[in-house]
């Protein structure tokens, strides 16, 4: 058997499903001028939070990822409501994640699989997410989500507000270089095992211009030159050994990083909650505590409406995680208020010294 009687073979063995391309789910789901003006917005007011132009907490909240638009849409409309009591010490971010890493395998996100049963309908997975963040976005509300599968960005590189490169990506040279060329701030995690230089060095990269194989958005291959992130920056995530979100070990990173620190943002779940969804307030309140030495803009809150997480099953919970487990609304309004009085209480004596 020939070379190429080889390569067909193997082509009939997997099977190809064509996708709309980005200029086609956008122009079928198109953003409003004053939605994109609101985007703008909501960016340049996160750049101005990571530079220390603008004194409010960076709060990045929201289900550990996606899979239920209705139960998505009704914890929106309560942080859009809790956003507009906490305005002047706490900005919002809505953390809608699409995209799940996987260690081994196991549910992809609502992007790969929106119903929840294997069937891999992603042309839909693209429709529903796209809708379901158009239908967030018009509250009023920023969104944010994981870079990661690099063919997905194009579908909603107008969208976003924030975005994370996970612990299992930083190192990725892919996902540095399609960070220099999305729009918005972006932030890359520490390595699983606590590695902070793989962080810094995809800080550096993505700073800086680059060219790079893409997809244009008509679907052909293209040439990508970037002008770099505007503004990326270090999410302390923990690692498999423990926690790295306390004052010491801010002190450790900074001492390595030759005094210097770029802006930081705290993820109050993972390793620095040793993964109890419910440990994440103690967490936050201990980084607002020392906030004032720390200077940490940011944090990340795993929040849904309910406690806890889910398997995917027949009989499931209304509102509740079925990747990481979160913590439930209750306590997430409760937290809010507390950190901002926390924060508006160090803002007077700020002010005041």
């Amino acid at each position: 058997m020939n070379a190429l009687n080889v390569a067909l073979e193997n082509t009939k063995k997997t099977q190809e499903v064509c996708l709309s391309l980005p200029e086609q789910l956008k122009a079928q789901l198109p953003l409003s001028d004053q939605l994109a003006q609101q985007i703008a917005s909501h960016r340049q007011t996160i750049e101005n939070i990571l530079q220390a132009k603008d004194h409010r907490l960076l709060v990045i909240a929201g289900p550990c990822s996606i899979h239920d638009p209705v139960a998505v849409l009704e914890y929106a409309q309560k942080l859009k409501h809790i956003q507009a009591k906490v305005a002047d010490q706490i900005f919002i971010v809505m953390r809608t994640y699409i995209e799940k890493p996987r260690t081994t395998v196991g549910w992809k996100g609502f992007l790969y699989d929106p119903e929840l049963n294997n069937s891999g309908n992603m042309q839909l997975g693209l429709e529903k997410s796209r809708q379901l963040y158009l239908d967030i976005i018009a509250l009023g509300l920023p969104i944010s989500s994981e870079i990661l599968n690099p063919m997905a960005t194009g579908y909603f590189d107008d969208l976003l507000a924030w975005g994370a490169i996970g612990a299992r990506t930083s190192e990725s040279q892919i996902h540095r270089e399609i960070s220099s060329h999305m729009p918005y701030s972006i932030g890359f995690k520490n390595g699983t095992d606590g590695s902070i230089q793989i962080a810094l060095d995809a800080i550096q990269s993505a700073s800086n211009p680059h060219q790079f194989m893409g997809m244009s958005q008509s679907g052909l291959p293209c040439i990508i030159s970037s002008t770099g992130n505007p503004h990326p920056h270090l999410i302390l995530r923990g690692a498999n050994h423990g926690p790295n979100y306390q004052l010491s070990e801010i002190e450790k990173i900074k001492a390595k990083n030759n005094g210097k620190l770029p802006a930081l943002v705290i993820d109050c779940s993972h390793g620095n909650s040793h993964k109890d969804p419910l440990k994440q307030p103690e967490v936050l309140k201990q980084i607002i505590e020392e906030r004032h030495l720390t200077n940490v803009r940011g944090i990340m809150l795993e929040s849904f409406l309910v406690d806890g997480q889910q398997k995917i099953c027949d009989h499931m919970t209304y509102g509740q995680s079925v990747t990481d487990g979160c913590l439930g609304w209750d306590k997430t309004q409760n937290l809010f208020i507390e950190v901002a009085e926390m924060l508006n209480e160090q803002l007077k004596i700020k002010r005041s010294a």
